[in-house]
């Protein structure tokens, strides 16, 4: 496991080179998962954060739960459900690229980011963590439309979404970053408020819940919807290092 802000860097770098190598999709969210890391790791350096340490320590900590995951799954491991289902979705040619990346974000931020929060300041800590933990919706906020550019370069029909189903963004698109991460922290709460020997438990029903919305990510309902998103899937680039390259 990671131990700095750096090492995270290196071991994403290391799992996105080597998925370039297999041409596997797993690479998608690791690619823009370290170029979100390189972003914040700037933003730390620069001073943007009321406090520089901590948010490294919840970096760190968040990018764990990823690092654990991947490397369970690549062993053949158990993982939790969030993880599992987009892991494994990456084994499969049908879901567009966003699907990926959204399954990815799905157990990250739903899952993983009130779990690493809630250990990084525990208990009476957790408050003083709020601002920063808020501030970096600016961040993702400043990285939406480079990555909206690059992915159109990939998957020039994703525009079409919206055409295809006015309730698109409920089914494939319904994450609002700033929604999940307000999510997150209310989780990060549930779990302070949890005594020790009842975290376990809360963790694994919110992980069976975020699986189920995995579920919806990576096969929504509806005729016209499924046939929308097959003509985007066919005008979307299948050379998968082309897509890491665009991600990074």
């Amino acid at each position: 496991m990671a131990n700095t802000i750096d090492e995270v860097i290196t071991d994403l770098t290391n799992i996105i080179e080597l998925a370039d190598s297999e041409a596997s999709r797993i690479g998608y969210f690791a690619a823009l998962y370290r170029r979100v890391t390189i972003r914040v790791k700037e933003q730390i350096a620069g001073g943007f954060f009321l406090n520089a340490a901590q948010m490294e320590r919840l970096d760190v900590e968040f990018a764990n739960r990823y690092l654990e995951a991947y490397g369970q799954f690549r062993n053949g491991q158990p993982t939790t459900a969030s993880w599992a289902a987009a892991f494994n979705a990456t084994r499969s040619w049908r879901p567009l690229i966003i699907q990926h990346l959204l399954l990815g974000m799905n157990a990250h931020i739903n899952l993983d980011l009130g779990i690493a929060a809630q250990k990084t300041c525990p208990g009476e800590l957790l408050p003083s963590l709020k601002p920063d933990f808020d501030a970096i919706n600016q961040i993702l906020a400043e990285m939406v439309q480079p990555v909206e550019t690059q992915l159109a370069g990939v998957s020039p029909w994703i525009g079409l979404l919206n055409k295809v189903n006015a309730k698109a963004d409920e089914v494939i698109l319904n994450f609002s970053m700033k929604i999940a991460r307000g999510a997150a922290w209310k989780f990060a709460l549930e779990l302070n408020e949890a005594g020790h020997g009842d975290r376990a438990a809360v963790i694994t029903r919110k992980d069976e819940e975020i699986a189920q919305l995995a579920a919806t990510v990576a096969s929504p309902h509806g005729i016209v919807l499924n046939a929308g998103l097959l003509a985007i899937r066919l005008r979307e680039t299948s050379d998968v290092r082309r897509v890491i390259a665009a991600l990074r």
